[in-house]
């Protein structure tokens, strides 16, 4: 009887890979399993929640009773409402749920969709989505521009060669030094896709201290940068060089919006690394990742461009060529990771998140 009941228990065990929070109930609405996304949300053990009556964990537990009757007696194949879920030190969760029988007699089904948990799920999707829409579009334009552009530089320095008068020269030379700042522009557009992925080992706290000391050499006075740092993050396959590139267009991004307050003294960029477990993102789940954030105390990202940050030649600031955090972006997706930001006046959140070992 004991190792039915094991062999019953590994066989759920394969819920723990899913992202959706899911409870197997007894036919008397007891927890018999809960998945790791449901332990993660609820705040609680599996071995705590077992044996437990789920209802309770609702604002309204007489909607899951209904509906654990009701898929006990065979009155639907699925029945779907939406609910609150209590949260341990936490607000309750608006859910879609949805209730059915499973194939094993005396067990029901309870799938938990957390409405918060969609919406990010569908802005990260869209943001891929996005990211690789710009990458094409980048790489064609680019090179469209890269052609004339040698055509009209090697132009004007033949017509050079041919002027009598040395003060028409100056106009030849504006044309040659804007063709070449416009190569430049189109160097740092095909950049990330021109250079190959060098994998290697990669220790982020190595990542953190190198842009660390780069942005303070840059910003000697004014600029605090705090470490948070948690040593026990492993080290992790990756291009060193690219990661550190996405971090220092990030730092750097925030340094520029902390002009005012370095002036003033009074400015700070936070690094904090921490562990994520059991996270989904990209529409997959991964039992670990890095969670690497950017906290900076400045005005906030405008209103205006917030929701198109990542967007290439869009920037907040003048004469800013709006390439630094679309390239961050790349890099970090060519990791399997994302890039987020939350942003409130006086404190903006950049926060990366790479997949583990």
């Amino acid at each position: 009887m004991a190792q039915h009941a094991t062999h019953g228990l590994q066989r759920l065990q394969a819920l723990d890979m899913l992202s959706l929070l899911v409870a197997v109930l007894r036919t008397d609405g007891t927890v018999l399993y809960a998945n790791a996304a449901l332990e993660q949300q609820l705040g609680m053990s599996r071995r705590t929640l077992e044996g437990v009556e789920f209802a309770q964990f609702f604002t309204d537990p007489a909607l899951l009773q209904t509906a654990l009757a009701g898929a006990t007696s065979n009155d639907f194949a699925a029945l779907r409402y939406e609910a609150s879920l209590k949260r341990l030190h936490q607000d309750p969760v608006p859910v879609h749920v949805n209730v059915a029988p499973t194939d094993t007699r005396g067990e029901v089904l309870v799938e938990l969709w957390p409405l918060e948990q969609q919406v990010r799920q569908d802005r990260e999707e869209r943001l891929l989505e996005q990211a690789q829409a710009h990458k094409e579009l980048i790489r064609n334009l680019a090179h469209e521009i890269k052609n004339p552009l040698g055509g009209i530089r090697g132009a004007a320095q033949l017509l050079e060669l041919e002027l009598q008068s040395p003060e028409l020269s100056e106009y030849t030379q504006v044309i040659v030094h804007e063709a070449d700042r416009l190569q430049s522009l189109v160097d740092r557009l095909l950049a990330p896709h021109r250079h190959p992925h060098q994998v290697g080992d990669v220790n982020i706290h190595e990542v953190c201290e190198r842009v660390r000391s780069l942005i303070l050499v840059e910003h000697p006075h004014g600029l605090r940068v705090q470490r948070d740092y948690d040593t026990s993050i492993p080290e992790f396959r990756g291009d060193r060089a690219q990661l550190i590139q996405a971090l220092l267009n990030i730092v750097q991004n925030a340094a520029q919006a902390l002009t005012e307050r370095i002036a003033q003294g009074d400015a700070c960029i936070t690094l904090r690394t921490r562990v994520a477990r059991q996270v989904t993102f990209g529409r997959q789940r991964y039992r670990l990742a890095l969670e690497l954030h950017v906290i900076d105390n400045g005005p906030g990202v405008p209103d205006t461009i917030r929701d198109r940050i990542f967007y290439p030649l869009v920037s907040g600031r003048d004469g800013g060529s709006g390439l630094g955090l679309t390239l961050a972006q790349t890099f970090v997706q060519q990791h399997h990771g994302l890039i987020e930001c939350e942003s409130v006046p006086g404190r903006t959140d950049f926060r990366i998140l790479i997949p583990l070992p």
